[in-house]
């Protein structure tokens, strides 16, 4: 039996990228786990890839109905959770001058309104001593350009993360945040930039990086596993994963 042998699992947003880097990593030390996403493409990637230690359920945490959905599944595959990942996210820029109303209640919706809901609906399925994970930003602690939108709703995921902690210390569930910096997770394909723009970017955020370098997504998955499973006199923390930018 693996390190996590004994683990179930759920990550939301565990498709693709920084998600389905970590499902790997917990499938790997013996886990099962449900992975979400919209995609339905790439819910199939990511199965075949995880294999049979996996359940891939399509869901949009912005939606209630999908998330009672997936927490009836989750019940039903797994019974009990150890550990949940608050992961869905999207990264729009949203420049002060050009940002939509529907853009800005999109990324609520689904930073926000849906950490918040993914939390209550699957609280109840949580082990003693569980832990949560919910994914943050380096953008809800520093300026960053045309990231307003985006870096509030993190900020309130961050803040979230000390009120559940509260919340649930009654059951023994740890919650803690995952602050990402630059990982080379594909997300500048999502962005709609030039792949001129989109080297310019990434050259400057290497520039900017105490470490000169993008961090990977199994970093970011070690980082996240251990505050689930490891970090068990941890709660209502930020844990930085960014190579120092947030911290030198």
């Amino acid at each position: 039996m693996g390190e996590y042998g004994d683990k179930n699992v759920v990550i939301t947003g565990g498709s693709s990228g920084m998600g389905l880097a970590l499902a790997e990593l917990l499938v790997r030390g013996g886990a099962r786990v449900v992975v979400t996403g919209r995609s339905q493409a790439k819910l199939d990637v990511a199965r075949e890839r995880l294999g049979d230690g996996a359940v891939a359920v399509r869901a949009d945490v912005a939606s209630l109905s999908d998330l009672e959905m997936l927490a009836r599944q989750v019940r039903s595959e797994l019974g009990s959770i150890e550990a949940l990942f608050v992961n869905a996210g999207i990264s729009p820029l949203t420049p002060l001058e050009s940002t939509t109303e529907e853009v800005y209640d999109e990324l609520f919706a689904i930073n926000v309104k849906g950490a918040f809901f993914t939390v209550q609906k699957l609280a109840p399925l949580l082990s003693a001593n569980a832990g949560i994970v919910l994914t943050t930003s380096i953008a809800n602690v520093i300026g960053m350009v045309d990231t307003s939108v985006y870096a509030a709703g993190k900020a309130a995921v961050r803040s979230m993360a000390r009120s559940f902690s509260r919340e649930l210390l009654p059951r023994g569930i740890r919650v803690n945040a995952i602050s990402p910096g630059p990982i080379d997770s594909g997300i500048l394909d999502t962005m709609n930039l030039s792949e001129e723009a989109a080297d310019r970017f990434r050259a400057e955020r290497t520039a900017s990086n105490p470490m000169k370098r993008y961090g990977t997504v199994e970093e970011f998955a070690k980082a996240a596993a251990f505050l689930a499973f490891d970090a068990t006199y941890t709660t209502g923390v930020e844990l930085a994963v960014d190579g120092g930018e947030t911290q030198l």
